[in-house]
């Protein structure tokens, strides 16, 4: 969730509906390994209200994955995820993300060099991996076979194939499979699924079929902070809209100075839709350039 599930982000969840765990962006190893690694500190950057809370990186360079999982294990995360199933191009042409499904020697090697990389920083955190269950096809058993010969706490699965994107339906039935198959080897490991959970109700019903230990939600939850907020039932415009202000507010706090004012444009959707009158609105916000400019047009909006 490059540029979307930032601190500003997660900081609004961790306020109104603070789920069991948050997972930051996905940082590139490779750049924190760089001399431009400064310019991506910012993706690391989280508050105390958000623990625990876990970085995910990807790479394909397992000194590099090493050397960086040395530097977050001395931020003070609470664990370190691995992105195993990335389908962006720029990704894939580096090796990383669902490119390691297809090199499993790869992908075991970089798991090791993670763990390596926390106990030289003198820390003991966990090393999970979010993958997919396959890259052009099912190829669930062999390749879910080889990470959990590894010293893994977690496997997060997207219900879906490298091929298939997000244009088809998450398939939780491969979610059982891979439970099985961790219940097969004796390995005490997390199996989390993800792929179209709409809601708390429908992940946990989800997770009740597939008997695996928890729900990752990703799209699902944007322009709500309130999702994993079982007594929140009904949020009325008026509250969803001065969520978007506070959004915006904690954007130019923590990420002004690194991030462009484009980025907090891509929520805009997801706040503002169905109702009338949103696309007039939305319309109105992505002329603004800054947080003042965004909450007057809001409070315009709200006192008509």
């Amino acid at each position: 969730m490059a540029d979307v599930t930032d601190v500003a982000f997660r900081a609004m969840f961790a306020k109104y509906g603070q789920p069991d765990v948050l997972w930051t962006e996905f940082v590139s190893a490779d750049g924190l390994c760089s001399v431009g690694k400064k310019n991506l500190l910012h993706m690391l950057l989280f508050t105390k209200k958000e623990k625990p809370i876990v970085a995910q990186i990807f790479g394909a360079k397992p000194n590099n994955i090493r050397e960086a999982s040395a530097l977050i294990a001395k931020m003070g995360f609470d664990g370190i995820d691995i992105n195993m199933g990335c389908p962006d191009k720029s990704v894939i042409k580096q090796g990383a993300g669902s490119a390691l499904i297809k090199t499993p020697k790869l992908a075991r090697e970089i798991i090791r060099a993670a763990l390596e990389g926390i106990k030289s920083a003198g820390k003991d955190i966990p090393v999970s991996v979010k993958t997919r269950i396959g890259f052009n096809k099912v190829e669930l058993e062999d390749w879910i076979s080889e990470l959990i010969q590894e010293d893994i706490s977690a496997i997060t699965i997207h219900a879906r194939t490298k091929k298939e994107m997000s244009d088809v339906p998450a398939d939780w039935s491969q979610v059982k499979k891979v439970v099985d198959l961790v219940k097969k080897s004796g390995k005490e490991i997390l199996v989390i699924g993800n792929g179209d959970v709409k809601s708390v109700a429908d992940g946990k019903n989800k997770s009740l079929e597939t008997k695996c230990d928890g729900i990752m939600v990703g799209r699902g939850a944007f322009g709500n902070p309130w999702f994993f907020n079982n007594e929140k039932k009904e949020i009325s415009l008026e509250e969803k809209l001065k969520a978007l202000v506070e959004h915006i507010k904690l954007f130019e706090k923590y990420l002004k100075k690194d991030k462009s004012f484009a980025v907090m444009k891509k929520h805009f959707k997801s706040y503002v839709s169905g109702f009338d009158g949103a696309k007039e609105l939305r319309v109105k916000l992505m002329e603004t350039n800054s947080y003042l400019e965004a909450k007057k047009v809001i409070s315009t909006y709200l006192s008509k």
